[in-house]
């Protein structure tokens, strides 16, 4: 932590303590008496040398991992967007001349969809929240 015990320790470094001890527990290191003991330690240590000396005989904790890398190729264009416009309204489609209504009312929705997709790049689905995709 420091050259400098004596320095006196924050709220922050005391819970940075204790969430590595936690991990250790969870390790398998330390036993459930030793952790409870030890966290109460942590969070009424007074300086960094009393942090230090609760996990000296613990291994360092490895150096955080870089988060996994995301897919940026994927663009959700146009042509994604149409093709689940297709299924659907192939779908209303189907439902219409099942139905035997005379009136196509599937074109309202095939309408409003169709512009929404065009017009502001929105899914328009419901699982989707309007959100715009990112490119």
């Amino acid at each position: 932590m420091t050259d400098v015990p004596e320095i006196r320790a924050s709220d922050a470094e005391r819970e940075r303590v204790a969430t590595e001890l936690r991990e250790h527990a969870a390790a398998g290191r330390l036993d459930v008496d030793e952790l409870d003991e030890r966290l109460q330690q942590a969070y009424t240590a007074r300086t960094r040398g009393d942090l230090e000396r609760l996990t000296a005989d613990l291994p360092a904790a490895p150096p955080p991992q870089p988060p996994p890398p995301t897919v940026r190729g994927r663009s959700w264009g146009l042509a994604e967007r149409a093709g689940s416009y297709v299924g659907v309204m192939v779908i209303l489609v189907i439902i219409w001349a099942v139905s035997g209504a005379g009136y196509p009312w599937f074109i309202w929705p095939a309408i409003g969809w169709g512009l929404a997709l065009v017009t502001t790049g929105r899914t328009g689905l419901p699982w989707d929240g309007g959100r715009r995709r990112r490119r």
